[in-house]
């Protein structure tokens, strides 16, 4: 499910010239309150609008990708950095002058109701609950657990039944790497989410988890940091490895689960399409990405001084510079 946010003037309509049309950007959920708000910001300064999708990291990329031209996306974010088959696509389609913007941190928390049972997790527990194969007794077979006391006896006896984000999702590519990967290949199995009902995917709509974890207590979720700190009086975060998922602990490295946060700025699109540079500058200002900015009150965690520099658009940069 799309899910579309529409500020100021900001209704997309292809029109007779590129340049009649306002900015569109696609990509990540877990950036989409951050550019949203930015978006905010943006309009209120220039009386310019956009349009902004939440499709997915991967979905995103697939818009951005598709070409130049005003029916293509001018910016994408993404919650994990852009994929080697990803530059390929674009530059196959004759996308080749992106810059990449690294604009901050996030963690990914295994939510649940306030309602709920604390829960102390490991990454083995996680793969241990969720891995469509595992080996047990020598022997690879379908994923026999039922509940997570089956998983770690420390665990409540309770069904395993985690809602997450679907293949599209940059927090699914992410968490799949961090937890899951190492471990997949460690006990000689595919990495694959189990699809006999323990695991089931919300779309891309964080803030419909959060919705079913209010009502559920047996419900676990997997989200961005952002949606436990925005919804703190409704949900709880699990402690992963024994480390609480908080602002501080994310920004000093010491949550298990953690990520960079990016966007793609098309340059083929300047000077055609409206407020690209004015947007990449509002997002880039120091009060929005600083340690003080607006988007640290939204649950972002900020880049390190050394790292927050206006990005240059006079050419490709990151992988696309490659």
């Amino acid at each position: 499910m799309q899910k579309a946010l529409i500020l100021g003037a900001a209704v997309f309509a292809v029109a007779t010239s590129a340049s009649a049309r306002d900015l569109r950007i696609v990509g990540s959920s877990t950036v989409f309150p951050f550019a949203s708000a930015v978006i905010e910001q943006f309009s209120n300064k220039t009386g310019l609008g956009a349009t902004i999708e939440s499709t997915g990291s991967g979905g995103g990329m697939k818009l951005f990708c598709a070409g130049v031209g005003e029916d293509t996306p001018d910016i994408t974010n993404a919650s994990r950095r852009v994929k080697d088959k990803e530059v390929k696509l674009c530059a196959d389609n004759g996308v080749t002058n992106v810059t990449e913007v690294k604009i901050g941190f996030d963690g990914i928390s295994i939510l649940s109701s306030i309602d709920a049972e604390p829960l102390d997790l490991t990454k083995e527990d996680l793969f241990n609950a969720l891995n469509a194969t595992l080996v047990v007794n020598g022997e690879k077979v379908a994923n026999p657990n039922k509940t997570w006391a089956d998983v770690n006896p420390g665990l409540p006896n309770m069904a395993i039944k985690v809602m997450g984000p679907p293949p599209s999702s940059g927090t699914r590519d992410a968490f799949e790497e961090i937890v899951m990967e190492k471990l997949a290949e460690h006990a000689g199995v595919a990495l694959e989410l189990r699809e006999d009902g323990a695991y089931i995917e919300a779309g891309e709509n964080d803030n419909l988890i959060v919705e079913k974890l209010s009502t559920d207590t047996a419900l676990l979720g997997i989200a961005g940091f952002s949606f436990l700190d925005q919804n703190s009086d409704r949900v709880q975060g699990a402690l992963i490895d024994g480390v609480e998922p908080s602002f501080d602990n994310i920004a000093d490295g010491l949550y298990p689960i953690a990520r960079s946060l990016w966007f793609y700025v098309k340059n083929d699109h300047r000077g055609v399409i409206r407020g690209i540079e004015d947007y990449v500058a509002e997002f880039t200002n120091e009060d929005t990405w600083g340690p003080d900015g607006y988007l640290a009150d939204l649950g972002m965690i900020n880049l390190p001084d050394e790292e927050r520099q206006a990005p240059s658009l006079d050419g490709p940069s990151g992988k696309f510079a490659q």
